[in-house]
């Protein structure tokens, strides 16, 4: 059984009223945290693409993505499926901050698609994992819970 229903959640789906690319964040990390998404990403066989600057290089350790990221301005872009992509902004080792583009989630399949994403770097760091509008960290409305082991809303899809 599916995490969250199409049916139950779209509202957090739409653009129009979450912005284009929300934010997901995972608080409270470290570099041995960041190390650990990018071993994901690599025993996962996603495909990634990682740059500094503009330029495209090969993927450092997290360490020194991390040292480095500040001033040139990195991006490390993954694909966990063909047509789905992940930006994922290495800032600072306290957070692991990444955008889903929701145009590219559609129907139960987009939310399928998320929430395996979610509960992948949710397990492997043991830590929440949350979804808020583009821009309004404040006001999460669906996250990995690793209580609950699965991916839970954490708003009401109606209110408002």
């Amino acid at each position: 059984m599916p995490d969250l229903l199409w049916d139950d959640v779209w509202e957090f789906f739409d653009p129009d009223l979450m912005g284009a690319l929300p934010d997901v964040r995972v608080a409270r990390t470290s570099v041995e945290d960041w190390q650990a998404v990018l071993d994901l990403v690599r025993s996962q066989g996603w495909s990634c693409a990682y740059s500094e600057g503009g330029a495209a290089i090969r993927v450092p350790r997290a360490a020194d993505m991390l040292a480095r990221a500040e001033k040139a301005d990195a991006l490390l872009r993954v694909w966990p499926v063909a047509g789905f992509q992940v930006i994922f902004r290495p800032y600072e080792a306290d957070s692991i901050d990444f955008d889903v583009d929701l145009r590219e989630l559609r129907g139960q399949n987009g939310v399928d698609l998320l929430c395996r994403l979610l509960r992948a770097i949710g397990r492997r760091l043991g830590k929440p994992v949350t979804l808020t509008p583009e821009t309004d960290p404040a006001h999460p409305v669906l996250g990995f819970d690793p209580a609950a082991d699965r991916v839970v809303l954490l708003a009401d899809p109606r209110a408002g």
